[in-house]
C-alpha cells in the first residue's frame, strides 16, 4: 500500500467516525427483521437499541456480493441486526462495535461457498480437498456468508436453533485475544472472579463438561444410533465451534437453550451482560 492510499484510507475512516449516523428507516428495519422470530421477539427498547447499533455497524462495514449477487439494503440490515445482537448490552454503540474493528468487508454469496483446503496427515502427506461453507470468519480478515443460510436463521428445517451470522461474528469475538479457541477475552471480575486467571478457570469449568457431553452425545448417535442432540452436532468439532454454535442457540432459542444447557445460561448472560430485567 502506498503512502497516498494509506492517507486516503485514514481520512475516510476519520470522516466515518465524525459523520452523523444515518438512521435506518422504520419500514426498512421492520421489513428486514420481522422475518426472524428471535429479532421480532425483542422488547421495544431492545429493538430501538439494536436499530441504532446496526446503523452504526452499516456505516463502518462494506458489503460485496459474490457471483453477481446484489446485496440489497434489506439484506444488509438483516445481517447487521444479527451481527449486532451479541453486542446489544455491551455499552455505548461505538465501544460495543470495537469487538468488530479488525475488519471491514462482508462478502455475501448466493449459495454455499466451496473452499479449497490442504491438510497434512500424520505421515507428512499433504491432501487437497474442498469444503462446503455457509460462512467463514477470517482472523483479522473479512467475513463470508451464504445468503440462503442467513435468510433461514431461526426458521430452518432442523430442530437446532441456528444463525450463521451470529456464529461467524461470535468467532470474531473469540478472536479478539488470538485464534478462535472457545475462550474469548473475559473481564477480571467476570462472574465475581477476583482476577482474570480466576475468570478463565470459571469459564473453563463451565464449558469443558458441556462440550464433552455434546461430543459424547454425537458419538453415541453416530456409532450406536442414539438420538441426535438438539444442539448442532458441528459444535462437537472443537471448543471454538462449540462456543459459536452454543451462542447461536442462546440468542435464537433462549428457552430451549436454558433447558439443554442450564449451567451455561448464567455464564453467557454474564459474558453478554444481559440485564436481569431482560428475562
Amino acid at each position: 500500500m502506498t503512502l497516498g492510499n494509506l492517507g486516503r484510507r485514514m481520512r475516510n475512516r476519520l470522516r466515518a467516525l465524525i459523520a452523523p449516523v444515518p438512521e435506518i428507516p422504520a419500514a426498512l428495519w421492520l421489513d428486514s427483521t420481522r422475518h426472524y422470530p428471535f429479532l421480532a421477539a425483542l422488547a421495544l427498547p431492545e429493538q430501538a437499541r439494536l436499530r441504532a447499533l446496526s446503523a452504526l455497524f452499516l456505516q463502518h462495514k462494506e458489503f460485496t456480493g459474490a457471483h453477481g449477487l446484489v446485496v440489497t439494503d434489506a439484506m444488509a440490515v438483516a445481517i447487521a441486526a444479527q451481527a449486532c445482537l451479541p453486542l446489544l448490552h455491551w455499552g455505548a454503540p461505538r465501544k460495543a462495535l470495537a469487538w468488530y474493528d479488525d475488519f471491514v468487508g462482508i462478502v455475501v454469496h448466493p449459495g454455499d461457498a466451496l473452499a479449497r483446503r490442504q491438510m497434512q496427515d500424520a505421515s507428512g502427506v499433504v491432501h487437497d480437498y474442498s469444503e462446503v461453507l455457509q460462512g467463514e470468519a477470517m482472523e483479522r480478515g473479512p467475513i463470508m456468508l451464504s445468503w440462503p443460510a442467513v435468510h433461514d436463521a431461526g426458521r430452518g428445517p432442523h430442530a437446532q436453533a441456528s444463525s450463521v451470522v451470529i456464529h461467524e461474528f461470535v468467532h470474531k469475538i473469540d478472536m479478539k485475544n488470538g485464534a478462535a479457541d472457545g475462550f474469548p477475552p473475559l473481564p477480571g471480575n467476570f462472574m465475581g472472579a477476583a482476577s482474570a486467571r480466576a475468570a478463565r478457570r470459571a469459564w473453563h469449568a463451565a464449558w469443558q463438561p458441556a462440550y464433552e457431553r455434546l461430543r459424547d452425545q454425537v458419538a453415541m448417535a453416530q456409532r450406536f444410533g442414539a438420538a441426535w442432540p438438539w444442539l448442532d452436532a458441528y459444535g462437537a468439532t472443537n471448543p471454538a465451534e462449540f462456543f459459536a454454535v452454543a451462542c447461536e442457540a442462546y440468542f435464537v432459542d433462549r428457552p430451549r437453550f436454558a433447558q439443554e444447557f442450564p449451567s451455561l445460561l448464567p455464564v453467557l448472560d454474564a459474558f453478554f451482560q444481559r440485564p436481569a430485567a431482560a428475562g
